[in-house]
């Protein structure tokens, strides 16, 4: 008796098996997910192992990856904070997006192209990828640096954008029937049926939301409230659909209504955990997308064309980040993020139709940028070699401001978040201090402060030398990687074993390896911080002051105890976990006796000041 899987069941099959196998190999070998999810489409789509064929198939799934993620970016779109950025997003993002369009639009009408297919492009290559744009600022921590705020701006804009854009298309279709003698009449109604139905959904959407949302709340069970949620979602693309419009900019448009409802953040909650994912299959139809035939039968062009438009929207880009004062170490991430091609332009060429962009053309455009997706992750790796052989270039002069401090008896590795506040209460004492962080952003930002802070990697030998290392007293090692912690741990003690360290750790997986290294001053970096929470909220709880604050100082020698007695373990897992739930259990049954005590000792119920 044969079996067979339901198509749905064998693709989902395919789509997950082959990103749990590609995307964690590519981040092993340092390309990032992105390449990893597109490496993972390419090779199942028709032109890889062809697990997956039907082109149908492909580009259904492929809108569905963009409505899922469209929804998401207008979910994000809260008001106050669009209104907060208003100047940068209408600002600097118009100039992006008209800037752009221009030079791609006079580009392509030199090149030979009708007016109407040149504009389309231009429009559409003129956006960005919203999706790697802001992964990229978010894995490297830049959204709250000038950078990822100027971006994020920008792609804010693109997003809106978007809806003038799409709404232009079927007026220009009507341009063309009104060229070749049609009468465009019924396509200008359909226009203004767009606007309509559109004006009602956002109206209509403002005035019915939170009450529907309010009532099914009361029902109080969270999986009715996301399928309402996802319902609102497909029934506002579906009409979008039904209309002419595409399904993605209703997901946009729905995403920003639930943005202005009270219950925004109970969405995101239930909605964030497969953000990540559905952001993963949505580059996935990216790289099955890929008409690699157009590429084969014209690679030149297609060559062409790529790098082309990549160059002009950089060079624009470049110009803009000046202007926006965009710090210069961070302009080549940012140009290249923005100079690559967009999800929002597949949803403008596949929207255009036939009237407009031929379908050939729409083919080739669609595949110029889903290459230049591809390629971007990649170039940025090439960017940061390129901006990290600059700052090895820039070691002159960061050495020669580093001499001056040579007689600083205290020098300080690392002046983030927990070496400034080590950093401060020393110079507030007047001593002097060097202080070596390898994060120009960060050294930028503290010199307008005040404070003396040079720009090095404390990882080399040299530059520790020339620092003072050999005649500090102290040397803080304050960096939040743990391998740059310990190999800057290791040079100081065979280079200059007579400086003292104090050593920032992680963890306690970092506390052992400190403490393999003889390095006994040694804070964890939230420790303290998370004992003097704890302790408010046994004040919270209506404890006495002196019991919450004796009761923490307890568990903290206790802790500090427990940990030097699994030190020797801890590279015998099973040994340390079993010392380590012994010697809590022990903790635990002494706390239980001496709270006994204090229970007889007052004549206070404590069980009953905590329900209180």
């Amino acid at each position: 008796m044969e079996h067979h899987l339901p198509g749905w069941l064998l693709n989902s099959l395919i789509y997950l098996g082959a990103a749990v196998l590609v995307v964690p190999l590519s981040k092993a070998i340092g390309l990032g997910s992105i390449i990893g999810y597109l490496a993972a489409g390419i090779a199942i789509g028709p032109w890889g192992l062809g697990l997956v064929t039907n082109v149908e198939d492909i580009l259904h799934f492929a809108e569905f990856g963009v409505v899922l993620m469209l929804f998401l970016v207008g979910l994000e779109l809260e008001p106050k904070r669009l209104w907060s950025l208003r100047g940068p997003i209408f600002g600097w993002g118009s100039a992006q997006v008209l800037g752009c369009a221009a030079v791609l639009f006079l580009a392509g009408f030199v090149a030979g192209a009708g007016w109407r297919v040149s504009l389309v492009a231009a429009l559409g290559l003129a956006l960005s990828s919203t999706a790697i744009a802001l992964q990229v600022f978010g894995e490297r921590n830049l959204l709250l640096t000038p950078s990822g705020q100027s971006g994020f701006s920008i792609l804010l804009f693109q997003d809106v954008a978007a809806i003038p854009i799409l709404a232009l298309l079927p007026l220009l279709a009507v341009s063309h029937d009104i060229d070749t003698g049609v009468s465009g009449f019924d396509r200008l109604t359909e226009g203004l049926k767009i606007v309509a139905v559109i004006a009602a959904i956002v109206i209509g959407g403002r005035l019915a939301l939170r009450p529907l949302l309010r009532w099914i709340a009361r029902s109080k069970t969270p999986e009715i409230f996301t399928a309402a949620s996802l319902l609102l979602v497909v029934a506002i693309a579906a009409l979008m659909q039904f209309i002419g419009l595409s399904m993605a900019l209703g997901a946009f448009l729905a995403g920003v209504l639930l943005a202005e409802s009270e219950y925004r953040r109970e969405l995101e909650t239930d909605i964030e955990p497969f953000k990540g994912l559905l952001l993963g299959l949505f580059f996935i139809a990216v790289g099955m997308s890929i008409d690699f035939g157009v590429l084969i039968a014209h690679p030149l062009l297609m060559a062409a064309v790529v790098i082309g438009f990549m160059m002009l929207k950089a060079a624009v880009i470049y110009g803009l980040a000046k202007l926006m004062h965009v710090p210069y170490q961070q302009r080549p991430v940012f140009t290249l993020l923005l100079a690559q091609g967009g999800e929002f332009a597949f949803v403008v060429f596949q929207a255009a139709g036939p009237d407009v962009l031929p379908p050939n053309v729409a083919s080739f455009l669609i595949g110029a940028v889903a290459l230049s997706m591809l390629i971007s992750p990649l170039l940025l790796v090439a960017v940061d070699k390129w901006v990290a052989a600059r700052h090895s270039l820039e070691k002159p002069p960061s050495m020669e401001e580093i001499s001056e401090q040579q007689d600083a008896k205290v020098v300080i590795c690392g002046f983030g978040r927990y070496g400034q506040i080590v950093g401060r209460m020393l110079m507030a004492q007047g001593l002097k201090i060097t202080v070596l962080d390898h994060d120009p952003d960060t050294i930028e930002s503290l010199r307008e402060f005040g404070l003396r802070v040079f720009y090095g990697d404390a990882t080399r030998l040299d530059l520790l030398r020339t620092a003072g290392a050999g005649t500090a007293k102290v040397v803080v090692v304050a960096v939040d990687d743990m391998e740059q912690s310990l190999k800057i741990v290791d040079l100081l003690r065979e280079h200059f074993p007579n400086a003292k360290i104090v050593a920032r750790a992680r963890n306690v997986a970092h506390v052992y390896q400190l403490l393999d290294r003889k390095i006994e001053m040694v804070e964890r970096e939230m420790f303290e911080s998370s004992l003097r929470s704890g302790r408010s909220v046994l004040e919270g709880l209506g404890w006495p002051a002196h019991e919450a604050r004796e009761t923490a100082m307890r568990f903290r020698l206790r802790n500090i105890q427990l940990m030097h007695e699994t030190y020797p373990h801890y590279k015998d897992r099973a040994k340390l976990i079993a010392v380590a739930k012994e010697g809590r259990q022990q903790f635990q049954e002494q706390m239980a006796r001496e709270r006994e005590e204090r229970r007889q000792r007052t004549h206070v119920d404590w069980d009953r000041v905590e329900e209180n």
